[in-house]
Order: structure tokens, then C-alpha cells, then sequence
């Protein structure tokens, strides 16, 4: 009964965005006080002054929005490399935290959502997902390397584009469907879902990618993730 209640479409969804908000960035507060006492350290100024400059820039990039679909789905100018970049520097819990609050910051500029299930697949997982590229980081050499760069994106976008899917699904089963696509696509909400998510994510991927790769060969990442990593 619990799970169905998640899925089910409450009409005061939309005046509760702002106390969703409130209690979302209060349990990132307590994971981030919380990473501090299982890390047994202080918080790095550094670290913490990259965060909201990688955030800020990840979120003004979000902005200059391509519109291909209806709704929710538009293709950015590379705006999650800022924050896969401090993902890679960082790790992976500094990741997972600046991937929530780019999140949020999405969901509180332009806030949509059909459920509770729906919030989350499609503004708190699918940014938290940055978190992997900090799992190709954590070897990382004195220099970046091309190979590491471009799986962790690669992985980042392909648990994205899964969480958006799976959102998808529920809003097609709830009856929300935003663009008309053949009759044999329509029939099939995994099907509608699937397609859907093809028409922006891939193509979000392929220009996120391409800026990484730009920058790991010209040498301008190295100099970067040096500046991000140097000790006092």
C-alpha cells in the first residue's frame, strides 16, 4: 500500500514544491555533517568554494535550454560537465552532493511533478548519478586521461537516462503523455518512455562528451583538477 501510495497523482503536488525543496537541501545539511564526522575531517574551504562554483556554473549552462520535446526533455550546453568534473576531482560522496543540490536548483526553477515517485526519478536520482564519475577518479594519475573520462560520462548519462525512463513510465501509465509518436509506440508505456528519452539524452551525452575530451587534450583539465587539488 505504501509503494502504490508514492505512485498515486496527488493534485496539490505542485503547492508543495517549495517544502519538498526546504527538506531536501535539510537532508543534504545532514549528509554533509555527517560525511564530515565519518571522514573525520574538517571541511576543506577549497573543496567547499569549488562545489558552489561548479554547481553555479552547471546551473547557469542549464538555462540556455534546446527544446526538441514537449515537456521536461531539452538538450543544454554540456551543463552537467562542471559538476562530472568535481565528481572526477572529489569522489564520489562530494559528487553525490553536488548532483542532489544541481537537482534541486533545476527543480526549483522550473518545478514540475506528477508524484512523489516522479520528484524523485526525475530531480534527485538522475543528478545524483554524477556520483559515478568519482569512482573513475579515484585512481586518478597526475594527468587525466582520456579512457576514465569518457566511461564516467558515459555512466553518468546511461543511469540518467534509466532513472527518466523509469519516470517516463509512470507518467505515461498515469495518462500524461506529451508527444504523439507512431501507434505502435503508443501502445507500450516502456516502449513510449524508451523513445522518448532517445530524442535528448543521447545527444546531451555525445556534447558533454565531447567538451571532456576537449579539454583532457588540450590540457586544460589537468590544469584544472591541479588547481582544484592543491594542498595549502
Amino acid at each position: 500500500m505504501y509503494l502504490y501510495s508514492l505512485l498515486e497523482v496527488s493534485e496539490q503536488a505542485t503547492n508543495v514544491v517549495k517544502w519538498i525543496s526546504v527538506g531536501a537541501v535539510a537532508v543534504l545539511l545532514g549528509a554533509i555533517a555527517l560525511l564530515g564526522l565519518l571522514n573525520k575531517q574538517k571541511f576543506d574551504a577549497r573543496k567547499l568554494a569549488f562545489a558552489g562554483i561548479c554547481v553555479a556554473m552547471s546551473f547557469a549552462l542549464a538555462i540556455f535550454k534546446f527544446k526538441i520535446v514537449q515537456f521536461g526533455g531539452s538538450i543544454t550546453v554540456a551543463s552537467f560537465v562542471p559538476i562530472l568534473i568535481y565528481a572526477y576531482v572529489y569522489g564520489v560522496a562530494d559528487g553525490l552532493i553536488v548532483g542532489l543540490i544541481h537537482g534541486l536548483l533545476n527543480f526549483i526553477e522550473s518545478p514540475y511533478i506528477l508524484t512523489p515517485a516522479t520528484f524523485i526519478l526525475d530531480y534527485l536520482l538522475p543528478f545524483a548519478s554524477v556520483a559515478l564519475m568519482g569512482f573513475f577518479g579515484k585512481k586518478q594519475q597526475e594527468q587525466p586521461t582520456l579512457k576514465p573520462i569518457v566511461l564516467g560520462c558515459v555512466c553518468v548519462f546511461c543511469a540518467r537516462f534509466f532513472f527518466h525512463w523509469l519516470s517516463g513510465i509512470i507518467f505515461f501509465l498515469e495518462g500524461a503523455i506529451w508527444d504523439p509518436l507512431p501507434g505502435w509506440a503508443m501502445q507500450n508505456a516502456l516502449l513510449y518512455s524508451f523513445i522518448y528519452q532517445c530524442v535528448y539524452i543521447p545527444l546531451d551525452a555525445v556534447i558533454a562528451t565531447m567538451v571532456l575530451i576537449f579539454l583532457t587534450k588540450s590540457g586544460v583539465l589537468h590544469k584544472l583538477t591541479a588547481l582544484m587539488k592543491r594542498k595549502k
